[in-house]
């Protein structure tokens, strides 16, 4: 068999999402507002939020690198399909698609422990509220945001550390709208065993820190809601937990949406399902947090009002 190392290959071709060419400006079009609706409205919930005092706590603070992440994923991907869209030039350097690689595994993960650990705050906000401050002391934040960007780039860095050994055949078509790892495996000429091994091991060790995390919190909200039954409890914990559990819902739900009731062949839902990720969730999170958050709506309108005042101010 012909093959090619990694250093003689030095490019691959990304067929990207299967748009009809007279569908192209439309779906261009659709993505670029996406994509630009995500970007400026995360920067808006990180600019509330270190804007307002009132917003400097804990929750606020996991939220703001929530909405950094967001931002940075669909960063990673989506202005390169963009641009192949527009201009049908679909090929990417090996460096570029590595650096792609990495950034949207890393980002993908510490997506994933902010929502762990944004849950373990709002497990000790209700259920050890006398020792929030403690516990959730500025230290503490600062501690678990570093652990989950430490712990997320030693995980990206594994595998592509992994991948770079590894050679690849001749065809260097990547049937896929960016670099995802699972499709250079595809392509590889040489023994991706120890590669699926590590994605399967120390992922599903990941998969389950997260869902364990997440349910395991919110298990013992639930628990200590019903104790006490009442409706100002209730309240309370839909309150301080709505925005949190509807961006768990929208970030894990689509996934099993679309690989679990999906019928399609596998090509097409990992596309669907890294739209989702990569566009859809990111853009929506902003919406969650303002619509379901009286605080944000509170510093938003504030925001708001302070820049009527500048300009007319400006103009006067």
């Amino acid at each position: 068999m012909s093959t090619k190392n990694q250093s003689i290959m030095s490019e691959f071709f990304l067929l990207g999402l299967p748009i009809r060419a007279e569908q192209q400006g439309v779906f261009f079009a659709l993505f670029l507002g996406m994509y630009l609706t995500t970007v400026l409205g995360n920067l808006l919930i990180i600019l509330l939020i270190r804007l307002d005092s009132h917003l400097h706590t804990p929750m606020y603070f996991f939220l703001s690198h929530l909405a950094f992440t967001d931002a940075s994923f669909s960063s990673a991907t989506v202005p390169k399909m963009l641009m192949n869209i527009q201009t049908n030039h679909k090929s990417i350097p090996y460096a570029e698609c590595i650096s792609q690689m990495y950034f949207y595994i890393l980002f993908a993960a510490v997506e994933s422990f902010l929502l762990s650990v944004m849950a373990y705050d709002r497990y000790v906000a209700i259920c050890h509220p006398l020792h929030y401050t403690t516990i959730m002391r500025e230290e503490a934040c600062i501690l678990l945001v570093a652990g989950c960007w430490f712990l997320s780039c030693a995980h990206a860095l594994l595998h592509t550390l992994l991948l770079l050994p590894l050679s690849f055949c001749t065809d260097n078509t990547i049937p896929h709208y960016f670099c995802a790892i699972t499709a250079l495996l595809k392509l590889s000429c040489s023994d991706t065993s120890l590669n699926e091994l590590v994605i399967f091991i120390e992922g599903g060790l990941f998969v389950l820190l997260f869902v364990s995390t997440i349910l395991g919190s919110y298990i013992h909200i639930g628990a200590m809601v019903l104790k006490v039954p009442s409706k100002k409890g209730i309240c309370k914990a839909l309150s301080t937990c709505g925005s949190h559990l509807s961006v768990v819902f929208l970030y894990y739900g689509t996934l099993a949406i679309v690989y679990f009731f999906s019928s399609s062949n596998s090509s097409i839902k990992d596309e669907i399902a890294s739209v989702m990720y990569t566009l859809v969730t990111p853009m929506l999170n902003p919406f969650i947090y303002s619509l379901r958050n009286r605080d944000i709506k509170s510093a938003l309108a504030i925001f708001y009002r302070k820049g009527i005042t500048f300009v007319s101010h400006s103009y006067s």
